[in-house]
C-alpha cells in the first residue's frame, strides 16, 4: 500500500556529495519511521542512517556519523539523505524502508522496516 521509490544516486569524486531522496506514494502514514540501508557487492546489507517520523530523533552508523545527514518533509512526502565526504566505501546500493510507528523504535534493524524501495546505486571514485 506505500511505495517508496529512491532517487539521486550516481558516481561522484572521493570527497564529493551525493543528495538521495525517498519518496512515498500510496497510503502514507507520517507517522512511520523512516531509514536508509546499503549494501555493498558480497556484503550483508548495513544501517546508514534513520529518523522518526516526526523528524526527530536522527540515528546514524559510526561510519558516517558527521558526513551524513538524515532529514524528512513530511509535506512532499519524502525522506532526505545528505552525504558528504564521501568515500570509495560508501559505494553501495542505497535503500529507504519505512517502519510503522509502535510502542518502540528499532531504527538499525532492517528486519523492523516493512516496506522497502528499489534502491539507488552510489559509487564514489577515488
Amino acid at each position: 500500500q506505500v511505495h517508496l521509490v529512491e532517487s539521486g544516486g550516481g558516481l561522484v569524486q572521493a570527497g564529493g556529495s551525493l543528495r538521495l531522496s525517498c519518496t512515498a506514494s500510496g497510503r502514507i502514514f507520517r507517522s512511520d519511521h523512516r531509514g536508509w540501508f546499503r549494501q555493498a557487492p558480497g556484503k550483508d546489507r548495513e544501517f546508514v542512517a534513520a529518523i522518526s517520523g516526526s523528524g526527530g530523533r536522527p540515528t546514524y552508523a559510526d561510519s558516517v556519523k558527521g558526513r551524513f545527514t538524515i532529514s524528512r518533509d513530511n509535506a512532499k512526502n519524502t525522506t532526505y539523505l545528505q552525504m558528504n565526504d564521501l568515500k570509495p566505501e560508501d559505494t553501495a546500493v542505497y535503500f529507504c524502508a519505512g517502519q510503522v510507528q509502535g510502542r518502540f523504535w528499532f531504527p538499525m534493524i532492517a528486519i523492523y522496516y516493512g516496506y522497502w524501495g528499489q534502491g539507488t546505486q552510489v559509487t564514489v571514485s577515488s
